[in-house]
């Protein structure tokens, strides 16, 4: 046994999240991809059954009300809330993170006023925060400028309405200091917009804390909700009032049964809501968020951290010199939970390490991506997936 599996052998003994893994439908896979689609909690395949069967297999359309169908989305935003640090009542659950960014960001450059004419986008975003950004400038008549997190406060100015950065980058795992850009962009008097998707569940947030205005992400990466789980959108409390919602569907009104033909928003959190809910979704997603009863969201961040380390550690030690080269941000500080690592035939390596069951992902051209959810991933896990990189890549030399 080396000393790397004797050590890995002593942290998953210490580990107090250890036992949750028992959670999880898993595998003799290492899987490492729930970055970008979490494992199935155990108790959502009976949760899911009863919905089917039992709420809309026998009540039928008296589940809106008997089984509380009408009001999930602010109860499982509610649920969310405090993995990333907000009060209840500020978080509603729907729709695909590219809406609710939309409906975020055209309410911020609402909410700056006609003075303002000028979004920030975060440059190294994922593409979609880009195109929904393009889109809301064309249709609020602002000007779309790209900047990189670090350049945001030199870029602020008067001109400013709003500011739309993600929390850590998808490629490179970087985290971005949200308490200080937040504060940057309201000493310029503009409105900061959160992209979550990559740090909720697997770091604290601080939403309320930090006085973010408005933030989305998804559900189906750290909180494993599914694949195409909806979204969420947080609105600051003392914003509800003001949140000017570009698609005021029937679910946001006042009173949603009225059918008006004058638009009346809802107040508080339903103001975000739009359309019809997706029930077996969202009632999947509601089960699975059971995982975190009783899990503190610092002793995951500790662990992500740990593991993090653990396995940069490990390529360290296994790799064969030069052929693989972090670009996550050592300082713990600057890094989210994954690891990205640029090698030359990354897409050809990721190929041949899900062939021997160690999945994570490719990121073109060059990035092998590799997720850290500290609820289910073990350091036994972490370095039998350096160990077999390393063969992968020492196989791969010419």
């Amino acid at each position: 046994m080396s000393d790397l599996m004797r050590k890995a052998g002593e942290l998953d003994a210490a580990d107090p999240l250890g036992g949750l893994r028992d959670r999880f439908v898993l595998d003799d896979v290492v899987y490492l991809d729930g970055n970008s689609l979490g494992a199935l909690p155990a108790n959502v395949p009976a949760a899911v059954d009863d919905v089917v069967r039992r709420q809309w297999g026998e009540l039928r359309i008296r589940s809106w009300e008997e089984s509380g169908w009408w009001t999930a989305p602010e109860r499982i935003g509610d649920r969310i809330a405090p993995l990333v640090g907000a009060a209840a009542g500020q978080i509603v659950v729907g729709d695909s993170t590219s809406v609710n960014v939309f409906k975020a960001l055209v309410a911020a450059v609402r909410m700056a006023g006609e003075g303002r004419d000028e979004i920030l986008v975060d440059a190294t975003t994922f593409p979609t925060d880009g195109y929904i950004a393009e889109s809301a400038a064309r249709l609020t008549g602002r000007t779309l400028r790209p900047v990189t997190p670090a350049g945001v406060p030199a870029a602020l100015g008067e001109r400013t309405a709003a500011v739309l950065l993600n929390h850590v980058d998808y490629r490179t795992g970087r985290l971005h200091d949200l308490p200080a850009l937040t504060a940057a962009v309201h000493a310029a008097g503009a409105y900061a917009v959160w992209d979550l998707c990559h740090s909720a569940g697997a770091l604290p947030v601080g939403l309320d804390e930090h006085g973010v205005d408005l933030a989305v992400g998804c559900t189906y990466k750290y909180l494993n909700g599914g694949p195409g789980s909806p979204a969420y959108l947080y609105v600051r409390r003392d914003l509800q009032s003001r949140f000017d919602s570009p698609l005021p569907g029937w679910n946001s009104h006042a009173e949603p049964f009225g059918m008006r033909g004058a638009y009346e928003p809802a107040s508080g959190a339903p103001r975000g809501r739009v359309g019809t809910p997706d029930i077996l979704s969202m009632l999947a997603l509601e089960a699975a968020l059971k995982v975190w009863d009783g899990v503190s969201i610092e002793a995951v961040r500790a662990k992500s951290l740990a593991l993090t380390d653990f396995f940069e550690e490990c390529v360290r030690a296994y790799a064969p010199p030069g052929r693989v080269e972090s670009v996550t941000p050592a300082a713990h500080a600057e890094r989210g939970s994954q690891v990205a690592l640029r090698c030359d035939d990354a897409g050809d390596v990721m190929k041949r390490l899900i062939e021997r069951g160690v999945v994570g992902d490719f990121r073109a051209p060059d990035v092998l991506r590799f997720g850290f959810t500290p609820l289910y991933v073990g350091f036994a896990d972490v370095e039998r997936a350096a160990r077999v990189l390393a063969e992968v890549l020492g196989e791969a030399l010419p």
